[in-house]
């Protein structure tokens, strides 16, 4: 697969990146929440210090990311336990 080569704004400065053409639009959404979320800090807290507003992205990307893994841990604990339970009653017809 060929490499696109392409440039990346994030606060006020660009990062040029080579990324896959599957994975562009990808990669350029995730740049654009980050400056959408470095906005919404500077707007909610008046932070304007680039270092400050990427460091709270970064916590808030993080936060989210475990939330979302304990969510993930919860439903296949669930559905672990559904299926023993169905396992459990077939077992139970049977004896």
């Amino acid at each position: 697969m060929a490499e696109l080569s392409i440039r990346i704004k994030i606060g006020d400065r660009e990062y040029p990146i080579k990324v896959s053409a599957a994975e562009e639009e990808k990669v350029r959404r995730a740049g654009k929440l980050i400056n959408e979320k470095m906005r919404a800090y500077t707007a909610r807290f008046g932070l304007h210090d680039k270092q400050d507003l990427l460091a709270m992205v970064a916590f808030d990307c993080i936060v989210e990311r475990l939330e979302t893994e304990a969510k993930t841990v919860v439903k296949e604990d669930e559905t672990l336990s559904n299926k023993l339970d169905h396992l459990n009653n077939l077992l139970s017809q049977v004896v």
